[in-house]
């Protein structure tokens, strides 16, 4: 069962949608329960990164998901819910993150390019190629929406980049906790593949 959860902010229902393709068991839940049963977890969100992590704290989901997490269940986080990964953000100063990743979250900087960076943007993948990346071409296009970039202390997390006014980070993985800023479920095939690979992993 994969758990997609719901903590009052992001693209629920598409990202639902998207994984159905795959998928007969998805559940969109804030269920404690359910989320210690899944199989595999998926964190979107849109917006705030200190409102994510707000309402994230408030369900009281956050020791069971750092639980999966020990256990091995392989978790995806999705635009914000890659960025609430990390330690803190330039957008919400005191709010801290889950720490899951070293590093910060950063206002992205591109003089001349209007930020946020919304649009199409193609992609480098880190070699060797992150089993999320499997069968995709080189370069591939994704659907971004950001105007803030994780920037780790180890880049050997960094899975993928994108370019835009500076090289920003496009996707990060670390042992079973995988992540993209890019939104997959609004990328057309390229993002179904992703999906597809995170199920089948």
């Amino acid at each position: 069962m994969i758990a997609v959860i719901d903590y009052g902010v992001g693209n629920l229902f598409s990202v639902e949608k998207a994984l159905l393709q795959f998928a007969d068991d998805v559940v969109v839940t804030g269920d404690e329960k359910l989320i210690l049963a899944a199989d595999k977890l998926v964190l979107p969100g849109v917006g705030d990164f200190g409102e994510c992590m707000s309402n994230l704290e408030a369900t009281g989901l956050i020791p069971a998901i750092r639980q999966k997490i020990a256990d091995g269940t392989p978790l995806l986080g999705i635009c914000i819910g890659e960025q609430i990964l990390f330690e803190g953000s330039e957008e919400s100063p005191g709010a801290k993150g889950l720490g899951l990743f070293k590093g910060m979250v950063r206002r992205i900087n591109a003089p001349g390019l209007k930020v946020p960076h919304m649009g199409w943007n193609s992609v480098n993948f880190s070699e060797p190629k992150h089993p999320l990346f499997k069968d995709l071409g080189e370069h591939p296009y994704f659907y971004f929406v950001h105007s803030y970039h994780c920037v780790p202390e180890d880049g050997s997390v960094i899975t993928a980049v994108t370019e835009y006014g500076e090289q920003l980070t496009a996707a990060v993985a670390k042992d079973n906790v995988m992540a993209t800023q890019f939104h997959p479920e609004k990328s057309g095939d390229v993002g179904l593949q992703v999906l597809k690979n995170f199920i089948e992993m």
